[in-house]
């Protein structure tokens, strides 16, 4: 089986690290991958597992971008993929608009993957034309039906995203030249109770309800630091200035440490003492709130989207009301005196049930070759002339 697979770029990211690990499983399986984006960082990463890239400005919006679709449509035929996967919205539209000008014998079987809560209109509607809609949860499939009503129920895969547990094996501890490291760069922290947010600075992940927990818990028995694990993107410095002027109005100086972007996410996680998750909007999937349950820390919560599914499945004592900000101190001050045990990783959210998960939805289509091909999905309403929308 040759899989296509189609993203803007390979930085770091969801969409890019889950293209990186279908391509690599599809290898190790025996079959053919290929990725086409305008290449990034995990290029490298990616040809080494045996997957091919192809650098075609797939990311490039507007009308000159249409111009990709005479060259698309070469690929495709040449090619010859038995699967298309179309995981983001204007390579999606590209994508399928030179997957439909093929003659229906020729087309590869298509699949989509709704991979967040986006902003709901046609130009999104996209993400749902495949033969197969791969949902990063529940929550998503639920969004889809909800907000594409004309979307077949019956087409649609839930397939949650997965980490690899050896990769945060239960119990690990940082070794000692690290510790040391880290004793030095921060010397405030020894001692202290270690309580952590990690993600990227934006008003989206709960730092502002985060400092006004800390808040809570000042003064108590037990010397608490909190530690903001995550860098401010390029335009989001503004919001950062104003999380520092937030510690400084709740009297947090010397108790908040904003670490930046880090490359020991593993180490600095396993050293907490509880890791929270306090998105205010309710978000697709938490990779490290599966990374930290898997190292057997502790974890609290907002009980919503697809956080609040691995939570309900995993450490149903870390869920809390969105919002509910005492109630998630109190959980902190009950963790701190006697963390419970969180259960261990296991399927769905493992890496090896996504990747097996995402062949059998693969296979499913191709065995339906030979049959009659349902219906081709229909195009949104309006046409996606407008790229720029988000």
């Amino acid at each position: 089986m040759k899989v296509l697979q189609l993203v803007p770029a390979l930085n770091e990211g969801g969409v890019e690290r889950g293209t990186l690990e279908i391509g690599r499983y599809l290898v190790e399986q025996g079959h053919e991958a290929l990725v086409i984006s305008h290449g990034g960082r995990l290029v490298p990463a990616l040809e080494a597992a045996g997957v091919r890239h192809l650098t075609l400005p797939v990311h490039r919006k507007g009308p000159g971008g249409l111009l990709l679709l005479p060259r698309l449509r070469r690929l495709l035929r040449t090619e010859k993929p038995d699967i298309l996967h179309l995981r983001s919205r204007w390579p999606a539209w590209l994508g399928w608009l030179a997957w439909r000008s093929l003659p229906a014998p020729q087309r590869p079987r298509l699949v989509t993957t709704v991979h967040g809560f986006y902003t709901v209109n046609p130009y999104s509607a996209i993400m749902t034309r495949g033969e197969r809609v791969i949902a990063v949860s529940q929550s998503i499939r639920d969004y889809i039906l909800q907000h594409y009503p004309r979307t077949d129920p019956a087409r649609i895969r839930v397939i949650p995203r997965g980490i690899s547990p050896a990769e945060f094996p239960r119990g690990y501890q940082p070794d000692a030249a690290w510790r040391e490291q880290w004793q030095r760069d921060f010397p405030n922290l020894v001692g202290r109770r270690l309580l952590t947010l990690p993600g990227r600075v934006t008003r989206l992940k709960g730092h502002e309800d985060f400092l006004q927990l800390l808040a809570r818990l000042r003064g108590e028995t037990a010397p608490v630091a909190g530690l903001i694990l995550g860098g401010a993107s390029p335009g989001k410095e503004k919001y950062l200035r104003c999380l520092h002027a937030l510690v400084a109005r709740l009297g947090l100086e010397g108790s908040v440490f904003f670490l930046g972007h880090r490359s020991d996410v593993r180490e600095i996680l396993a050293i907490s003492d509880v890791v929270f998750s306090l998105s205010n909007r309710p978000e697709s999937f938490g990779r490290t709130t599966l990374e930290a349950l898997a190292l057997g820390r502790p974890v609290i919560g907002y009980d919503h989207g697809g956080v609040g599914e691995q939570l309900r499945a995993l450490f149903p004592e870390g869920a809390v009301p969105p919002g509910d900000i005492e109630t998630a101190a109190q959980l902190t001050r009950k963790f701190l005196l006697a963390p419970p045990e969180p259960r261990p990783i296991v399927p769905p959210f493992t890496l090896e049930a996504m990747c097996r998960s995402t062949l059998a939805v693969y296979e499913e289509l191709t065995g339906e070759r030979g049959a009659r091909r349902s219906e081709v999905p229909r195009p949104p309403a309006e046409s996606p002339v407008d790229p720029q929308r988000h």
